[in-house]
C-alpha cells in the first residue's frame, strides 16, 4: 500500500482547477493548472506542450468544438520523489446536449504535478487514456453508476 501525499489536499485541488477549466470550457483555465513546460496527451493521442500552447489550442478547441462535461473521482494521490506526486482518476463525459454520462467515452487521468516551489504544485503531465474495459464490462458498470452517483439530482 502507498501512502497518501502530504500535499494531497493542494493536488487535489489542481485537477480540480483544471476540470473546471475544462467544463468552462476556457483555454486560459485549463492552461492555468499547468506547469510552463507542461504537456497534456489527450483522449485522441493528441499531444500539447507548454501552458502558452495548451492556452492557445484549447481556446481554439472550445470555440470549434462542443466539448463534453467532465465528472471525476480520484482514485489515489501518492508521492513520486521529493516534489513529485502522482494522482489517478476515473473520469466520465456527459456529452453536449445530454445530461447523462456516456460509458463509451470514460477515461483513466494520470497526472504528475511537481511542486515548482513554495507549495505551489503545477500538473507537468495530464494524459488521459480512453477506459473502455472491453474484457470487463461489469468494471465500466460500476464506474458508470459511481459517477451518475456523483451528478447532482435531475
Amino acid at each position: 500500500m502507498t501512502s497518501a501525499h502530504p500535499n494531497d489536499a493542494q493536488i487535489r485541488a489542481l485537477y480540480a482547477q483544471f476540470l473546471d477549466g475544462w467544463n468552462r470550457r476556457s483555454g486560459a483555465a485549463v492552461a492555468a493548472a499547468f506547469a510552463d513546460d507542461g504537456d497534456i496527451v489527450g483522449y485522441d493521442g493528441t499531444q500539447h506542450h507548454g501552458r502558452l500552447a495548451i492556452a492557445a489550442d484549447f481556446r481554439q478547441i472550445f470555440a470549434s468544438h462542443q466539448t463534453a462535461t467532465y465528472i471525476s473521482v480520484i482514485r489515489s494521490v501518492r508521492p513520486v520523489a521529493p516534489g513529485v506526486a502522482l494522482l489517478l482518476a476515473h473520469a466520465g463525459m456527459i456529452p453536449p446536449g445530454s445530461s447523462d454520462i456516456d460509458p463509451r467515452f470514460h477515461t483513466v487521468h494520470t497526472v504528475i504535478a511537481v511542486d515548482e516551489g513554495a507549495g505551489r504544485w503545477r500538473i507537468s503531465l495530464l494524459q488521459a487514456t480512453p477506459a473502455a474495459w472491453d474484457q470487463h464490462p461489469e468494471a465500466r458498470e460500476t464506474l458508470t453508476q459511481e459517477l451518475r452517483g456523483l451528478l447532482a439530482p435531475r
